[in-house]
């Protein structure tokens, strides 16, 4: 057997090669992870959801091109929910805010919401109550106290300027020698009738030495209908600032008043108090041809009349009959009291009868110029 031997340089052995340390180790994750990343950047994932098919562009019914529809816009999801809802929170208090302000601006500037006219405003929260009536109108209704060759009598008005004019029936100051005229915060003033309309039983008399005075609102009579409600403020027998209801009860009514002073102004009562009429503290009228609480005499005048039942006693003369949104609709003039009652079965029955405030404002022009 011969050996074989091997040159010196054949078939080398290899050489041991060296472990990788550490920091070569890291160097190759760090490059893999960045050719990783050009790799997700140059190519992004497919979306989750198959794709819509494509659109044909182009007419309707014929050939088109394909285009795909642009992807759905990337929404970000809220990182802080609780901001967010406390956000929404305060948004939908500002717009709350700002729709009650709009709806306040628009109250007040409806022209159909009860602002009422100067010196007889009734609030909103009280409008077509007889309480906030009264509180509205109750300071331009005053108590008048007559001084005559006939005796005393009282009475009401109505104050329409801020100086002290004011309004009342003609029976009322008729011949009067003097006239006292009290507020309803009890002020009191001396007055001067400034013009008289017999025939519609109107006068107009000015307080002297007045001003700032809170005034009524004239409102119209031809617009009132049968059902109406209404308010009546007066001073019947010397009880200033007396407040009644009630409704409108007829329309047009031709009623007939005494024009002779003497007839107008009744003589002193059992009590030493004045009353309208025949002495008993009752206002003679003809009505249908029939006379009413006394003879009216033979000067009288006939005007048409607003009737109601809003109670209306002596003293109620010259107050005012007012609508529910503070205007007044009428002058009460004259009562209905049951045949031959005296004191305290005299009082009102629920027939009375004012003068259309219509009438009044049409006769202002000749009452200043007399």
């Amino acid at each position: 057997m011969t050996d074989s031997h091997r040159r010196s340089g054949e078939n080398p052995e290899p050489e041991h090669q060296q472990p990788y340390g550490d920091e070569a180790w890291q160097r190759a994750r760090d490059d893999a992870e960045r050719d990783a990343q050009a790799y997700s950047a140059a190519y992004p994932p497919p979306p989750a959801y198959e794709p819509a098919q494509p659109v044909a562009a182009g007419a309707a019914g014929g050939a088109g091109t394909a285009a795909w529809p642009p992807p759905p816009p990337h929404r970000k999801r809220a990182k802080r929910p609780v901001a967010m809802l406390a956000a929404v929170a305060l948004t939908a208090a500002a717009i709350g805010g700002g729709t009650g302000a709009l709806v306040q601006n628009l109250a007040k500037s409806d022209p159909g919401v009860g602002t009422g006219v100067t010196g007889s405003n009734v609030a909103q929260s009280s409008k077509g109550t007889v309480a906030g009536v009264a509180q509205a109108v109750s300071p331009s209704i005053v108590e008048i106290s007559a001084t005559s060759s006939a005796g005393d009598s009282t009475g009401s008005g109505v104050i329409i300027t801020a100086d002290g004019e004011i309004i009342t029936n003609n029976h009322v100051v008729a011949g009067a020698s003097t006239i006292k005229v009290k507020l309803s915060d009890g002020k009191t003033y001396t007055a001067k009738v400034v013009g008289t309309d017999a025939d519609k039983d109107l006068a107009l008399i000015k307080l002297e030495g007045a001003s700032g005075l809170k005034t009524a609102s004239l409102g119209s009579s031809d617009r009132v209908k049968v059902g109406d409600e209404v308010v009546a403020i007066g001073s019947p027998e010397g009880l200033t600032g007396t407040v009644t209801s009630g409704i409108v009860s007829a329309l047009d009514r031709d009623v007939t008043v005494a024009k002779d002073q003497d007839q107008g102004q009744g003589q002193p009562d059992q009590q030493g108090r004045g009353g309208q009429g025949d002495g008993s503290g009752q206002w003679p009228f003809e009505f249908g041809g029939k006379q009413f609480n006394g003879e009216t005499g033979s000067s009288k005048t006939t005007y048409k009349a607003l009737q109601t039942d809003a109670s209306l006693n002596p003293g109620n003369s010259g107050g005012a009959l007012i609508n529910m949104n503070g205007e007044i609709i009428g002058i009460n003039s004259a009562m209905y009291a049951p045949s031959g009652a005296t004191g305290s079965t005299s009082g009102s029955v629920g027939l009375g009868f004012a003068i259309p405030i219509d009438t009044v404002k049409a006769d202002l022009a000749k009452l200043r110029a007399a």
